[in-house]
């Protein structure tokens, strides 16, 4: 089932995910995605059905004004909050009450209220095996939260098709890489690999004292050595973004990253 979506756009608000929940509470379906998203990315996006422009105490950087897209006004129902270089005729101060809410979503837009969360993970089922094929997908595992839950969904969806690489870079909390095998290769039945490069990668962050400069060598040296070991796995595409993690909120960078 296709779920009609409300797309909220970032213009420097605190309350981008405040404002999602309550779209989703009226049953609607709300992703959050950045101020200069294109009018062909929004056509893009399944079933849009309109817009809010949320602004607020973070719209300026570097001196400058966050601005959406002009083109973006015609195509689509849209009401601003506290935007005040808003093109919209509905301009709001503060987000909107829920009869507001409800007068903008269903009455001006039109949207059914047909999303839960089982409709939703039955779509990404669908939409990931569209995707796939009869390919295999490659998952950098960590065993947090995001890439667990994206992890869940391959797994529901394509079985054995998805190929989960656990690697151990020697800062995992005591036990945890451990847990993450007995959860996903045990219980799951995941094709998992582990593999333990504590040494090879405590060795790349020696005489590192910088914590942003660590974790940027960490990234990057474990992003190459997936890329050396994938022809070994008989893989040929390494999904290495987390573009489910929209079930809670999307603010994510569209494109992908570490």
């Amino acid at each position: 089932m296709k779920q009609d979506m409300i797309v909220i756009l970032d213009l420097g608000s605190t309350e981008n995910t405040v404002l999602a929940r309550q779209i989703r509470d009226l049953g609607v379906y709300s992703e959050i995605h950045p101020h200069d998203i294109t009018a062909e990315e929004l056509r893009n996006l399944d079933n849009v059905k309109g817009i809010i422009l949320n602004g607020g105490e973070n719209r300026i950087v570097d001196g400058a004004a966050v601005e959406v897209r002009p083109e973006l006004y015609v195509e689509y129902p849209m009401i601003s909050v506290d935007y005040p270089s808003s093109r919209c005729e509905t301009k709001l101060e503060e987000l909107p009450d829920e009869a507001a809410l409800k007068h903008f979503v269903f009455d001006v837009c039109g949207a059914e209220p047909n999303w839960n969360m089982k409709n939703f993970i039955e779509d990404q089922v669908e939409l990931i095996r569209r995707q796939v094929g009869d390919g295999k997908v490659l998952l950098a595992l960590s065993g947090g939260v995001d890439s667990s839950v994206v992890a869940a969904l391959l797994i529901k969806a394509i079985g054995q098709q998805l190929v989960c690489v656990h690697v151990n870079h020697g800062l995992m909390r005591k036990n945890e890489s451990e847990s993450v095998v007995q959860v996903f290769r045990d219980q799951l039945h995941a094709n998992l690999i582990y593999v333990d490069a504590s040494e090879r990668f405590l060795g790349k962050l020696e005489g590192v004292a910088d914590r942003s400069r660590s974790a940027k060598s960490l990234a990057e040296n474990l992003f190459v050595y997936l890329r050396k070991r994938q022809e070994s796995w008989k893989v040929s595409n390494i999904w290495v973004r987390e573009p489910f993690i929209r079930i809670s909120s999307r603010a994510e960078p569209r494109q992908p990253r570490w």
